[in-house]
């Protein structure tokens, strides 16, 4: 069984997770800021962290990425459309905002470029692309365990944004229909910010998704 830890941080309080199984190995998804707290909650829990997985590159998902790299020597993914935002402040957001400092990272070390399986070491997981937020937004499916990492492509009751740079109002709606609404009614979704959801609750309530 795996255990799901959710950890807001940054400069605006994006969820970080940590999915860890009974050898207390893990896996780190978007650690947005706060990287000190962060490695010494995951030292505290006497996790051995494996990667760290991105939804996007958004700044406010990457803050903490060298500082968890750098700490544990673990390896980043992130999609082909998103790998130079890492090394850009204009591209991540970063260079936007005064009171935050531009966020340069290293080049990550695993593209993923096509949907499929992912594994690292006993998690196995699905691959799906989920533009619209932003080009190259992934959501990470745990078919085993009925749940998704789905970043800031759904939220309980609304959708991510599309009015930033390379955002695309057409595509996330065809991301979220033909890929989130596809999965199990069942699955528990945990988005980049705000509380977890299930699809069923979104389909039954989320007013942005009327008609589908």
């Amino acid at each position: 069984m795996l255990n799901i830890r959710s950890y807001p941080l940054g400069f605006i309080q994006t969820n970080c997770y940590i999915i860890s199984n009974a050898e207390k190995e893990c896996l780190i998804f978007d650690p947005g800021g706060e990287g000190e707290k962060l490695i010494s909650e995951v030292r505290r829990l006497n996790l051995k962290p494996l990667a760290i997985l991105l939804t996007h590159a958004h700044f406010d998902h990457i803050g903490a990425v060298e500082d968890v790299r750098e700490a544990f020597r673990i390896p980043v993914y992130i999609h082909t459309a998103e790998k130079k935002w890492l090394l850009d402040p204009s591209k991540n957001g970063s260079a936007k905002y005064a009171e935050i400092p531009s966020i340069i990272c290293k080049a990550a070390d695993n593209i993923l470029e096509n949907e499929s399986n992912l594994a690292i070491g006993s998690f196995e997981m699905q691959l799906l692309h989920t533009p619209g937020h932003s080009p190259g937004s992934i959501t990470y499916y745990f078919a085993d365990a009925e749940f998704a990492i789905v970043g800031d492509t759904l939220f309980q009751n609304s959708i991510g944004r599309t009015d930033l740079p390379s955002g695309n109002q057409a595509e996330l709606m065809k991301s979220i229909h033909t890929k989130l609404l596809a999965l199990p009614e069942s699955t528990i979704i945990y988005p980049g910010h705000g509380p977890a959801t299930t699809i069923e609750d979104e389909m039954e309530s989320n007013p942005f998704l009327n008609g589908f």
